[in-house]
C-alpha cells in the first residue's frame, strides 16, 4: 500500500485569488504529514495565524499523487 504523504506550505501570493507565490525562498514549509486529517489540521493552524493578511496563502499538496501519478486516488 502506498503511503499518502501531504505537504503543507504557504507564502505571500501575487494575487489572493491565485497560487503564484512572490518569493519561493521565503516559503513557510509547515511539514509533511501522513494523512489528510493531520495535514488539514496543520493547514488550518498555519492559515489562522495569517488570517488578516489576504496576500498570505497556505495550501496542501498531495505528494503521493506526484510520486505515483498512475494511481491518483485520494
Amino acid at each position: 500500500m502506498q503511503q499518502k504523504l501531504h505537504l503543507v506550505m504557504g507564502g505571500r501570493v501575487k494575487d489572493p485569488t491565485g497560487l503564484e507565490f512572490v518569493d519561493l525562498n521565503d516559503m513557510d514549509i509547515v511539514g509533511v504529514f501522513p494523512n489528510m486529517a493531520t495535514a488539514k489540521d496543520a493547514w488550518k493552524s498555519a492559515a489562522q495565524r495569517t488570517v488578516d493578511d489576504a496576500e498570505m496563502k497556505y495550501v496542501i499538496v498531495h505528494l503521493h499523487r506526484l510520486l505515483d501519478p498512475e494511481n491518483n486516488d485520494v
